[in-house]
């Protein structure tokens, strides 16, 4: 058997596991409306045909102020079974599993009805929550038994409890977060007293042949946060009090050490869930940054876990879990953990998405048929939007002929894959690769297009995917040898010099900052190095995980400089973007906004910044100050009468946006 340890049984007792992949629970967007719990039911429904073992949904709250966000999902009324009925058949029709997490939002809820243990506000939402009576804290025990018992007589498999990141149970439990002096608040007992009454009386209410899962806090990677003894105590008494399973929670909403991002290593929290193992009887599950079989499989053979939870590498490809089991681990599509698409759009009241696969969470709406008729079309261009239509038209049976002039695929994500901290873009080049091949796409390298051998070709359609020329900064000295553009660095391998100063503060700019600053290779392959550049006390010898934070030497000095006033990075994505800057501020990387360019010469780049000139000693300067659309074959082709879609950073060049790039090149193959 492939991988024989994630491909194991699990019984549960009552249930046996087909294997030991868990959908964690990721919020989508359409639970939050009962109009969309057909489209949510699809989504479910095609990865339980893709073989995962159990799935959790998105958070749904008990009551209204558990609510993450005003009529956000909440099961708390017969009346909202109906729709939790069409979740729960759809899986089971696919022969699946499905439990649906119940989360209070606490102080985290973005709505002024929130409440917490005690009045203090969240640095992460505008809302004061109101402080719980104990009257209060018994009706919101209540709350979750009454939404268990509800969830179970919808049809579902079992109920996660949510514990950890920072939402209410988690806010009970720590002592920054509860002040209170009554029975739910005090000592470590005290505190640890409300998820145990849940799980208990939860137990009580569905009887012994229904999953729960408990999300547990195994590092709170915040001050004041539990220290290990009290989590090795919490989770004998949440086994004690009937969970089924113990799932691993890391870091609170409010950390400043990223937990999810593509810069955290690979099962870099496998260990702290292995620390768990033997002081509890149930099986555990551990969670994040798992997206591919051999690690999931290294996780399980290690006696790491009993179980590994995968949100967001099922957003990427529903189909993982079959593919690992056949033997087809390399034509997964990786996630690569970006949170472009998917935590960022939530965050935004947005419905998720992938970047890498736009169909998640639209499967009835982005529908990949065969062709009506084959036609004959030719594709400019192998980077992402290109390969995404590419392929997409190739798997619709259409015949297809991709060209570039680059001798490999990949475009722009080339130049990604080299910043430390993104080498997940060379597992979606791998994908693209070979989705071309399976579907019969003729993939010319190469070569340059041109109007009049396109027309000669005698294509039905042709699509444009040249992406974009990089925009030139023009100021006295800006054509001097020493001042680069940001594909002379990352494409060309330009020699550049100790001090560096990078025009643009955009993700290129960052990109390029951080990968001048960044001794190779990234401290993303390994977690030690990774746990000890951002304060992540791996012996737990510290309170929420945390020691002082020890990042390795800069390899340049770097001055990252925008036109605009502002903070540099401002604009970059919500769950990523404050990586990315706390990233470079550990490396000593200067970040100016409104700069004025005066003149580079021998002496170095001179600046004029709130009216105060200034001289930066460097080297070199890196230009990375925005894009212009690479469109003129489109305009010649155009004008000789062909068919022509314009697509990718060709069409818009704002800013280069793959999670657009992909999107965009899908749905059009999808129509053609």
């Amino acid at each position: 058997m492939n991988y024989p340890h994630l491909f194991a049984p699990l019984n549960l007792g009552h249930v046996t596991l087909p294997n030991r992949i868990l959908m964690g629970s990721m919020h989508t967007g359409l639970e939050d409306k009962a109009s969309d719990y057909d489209k949510l039911a699809a989504y479910f429904a095609e990865r339980a045909r893709g073989g995962v073992g159990l799935m959790v949904t998105g958070g749904i709250a008990p009551s209204i102020r558990g609510w993450l966000k005003p009529f956000g999902g909440r099961l708390s009324m017969p009346w909202h079974k109906p729709r939790h009925r069409k979740l729960t058949d759809a899986v089971h029709a696919e022969g699946g599993l499905i439990c649906m997490q119940i989360l209070h939002a606490g102080r985290y809820g973005y709505h002024p009805l929130s409440v917490a243990p005690s009045k203090i506000k969240s640095p992460i939402t505008p809302f004061t929550p109101s402080a719980l009576s104990t009257r209060g804290v018994e009706q919101t025990v209540r709350d979750f038994v009454r939404c268990a018992k509800l969830a179970q007589e919808a049809g579902y498999d079992g109920v996660e409890v949510m514990g950890s990141e920072g939402y209410l149970i988690n806010q009970f439990i720590a002592a920054r977060t509860n002040q209170r002096s009554d029975a739910w608040g005090g000592d470590a007992a005290r505190r640890m007293r409300l998820p145990i009454e849940i799980v208990r009386r939860t137990r009580e209410a569905v009887g012994k042949n229904f999953i729960i899962i408990y999300r547990l806090s195994m590092l709170d990677l915040v001050e004041g946060g539990q220290d290990w003894d009290e989590i090795v105590t919490l989770a004998k008494g949440i086994e004690a009090a009937g969970a089924s399973i113990i799932n691993t929670g890391i870091g609170w909403h409010e950390a400043r050490v990223p937990t999810i991002v593509t810069s955290v290593p690979r099962a870099g929290f496998a260990w702290v869930t292995k620390k768990l193992k033997g002081e509890v009887a149930i099986p555990l599950i551990t969670t994040n940054r798992i997206n591919m079989p051999d690690v999931a499989e290294s996780i399980l053979a290690d006696g790491a876990a009993d179980m590994v939870s995968m949100a967001r590498p099922l957003l990427a490809d529903p189909e993982w879990a079959v593919k690992a089991k056949a033997g087809r681990g390399d034509r997964i599509n990786t996630c690569i953990a970006c949170n472009q698409a998917c935590l960022d759009h939530v965050f935004q009241s947005k419905r998720a998405s992938c970047l890498v696969n736009p169909r998640a969470c639209h499967e009835t709406e982005l529908v990949i048929t065969p062709a009506s008729k084959r036609k004959r079309i030719a594709v400019i261009g192998a980077g992402p939007a290109g390969l995404a239509c590419a392929s997409t038209l190739g798997q619709r049976g259409h015949a297809v002929t991709l060209i570039d002039k680059a001798q490999e695929i990949g475009g722009q994500f080339n130049y990604a894959k080299q910043i430390p901290g993104k080498e997940e873009f060379y597992e979606t080049l791998r994908y693209f690769g070979h989705q071309l091949t399976d579907h019969g796409v003729d993939v010319q390298l190469g070569q340059t297009a041109d109007a009049v051998s396109l027309v000669a070709g005698g294509y039905d359609e042709v699509v444009i995917a040249t992406g974009i020329t990089p925009r030139a900064v023009s100021f006295p000295g800006s054509n001097d040898a020493r001042v680069l553009s940001y594909l002379d660095v990352l494409a060309r391998h330009a020699p550049v010099g100790a001090k560096v100063a990078v025009i643009g503060a955009g993700g290129i700019g960052f990109d390029v900052a951080e990968f001048l600053v960044e001794n190779a290779p990234s401290a993303a392959t390994d977690v030690a190095r990774w746990t000890h550049e951002w304060g992540v006390d791996m012996q737990l010898a510290h309170r929420g995980g945390l020691q002082k934070p020890q990042p390795e030497a800069p390899a340049r000095q770097i001055w990252v400089l925008q036109r605009s006033e502002g903070r540099p990075g401002g604009r970059l994505n919500k769950t990523s973007g404050w990586v990315h800057r706390a990233t470079l501020k550990a490396k000593q990387v200067q970040m100016l906004g409104g700069v004025s360019y005066e003149r580079f010469d021998d002496q170095g780049l001179h600046i004029t910044v709130g009216g105060q000139s200034q001289i930066l000693p460097v080297d070199n300067i890196v230009i990375c100050a925005g894009q212009e659309p690479n469109r003129r074959l489109a305009d010649d082709l155009i004008a000789a009468g062909i068919r022509v879609h314009v697509i990718g950073g060709a069409d818009v060049a704002a800013e280069l946006d793959a999670k657009r790039a992909i999107a965009q090149g899908t749905q059009v193959a999808s129509r053609m």
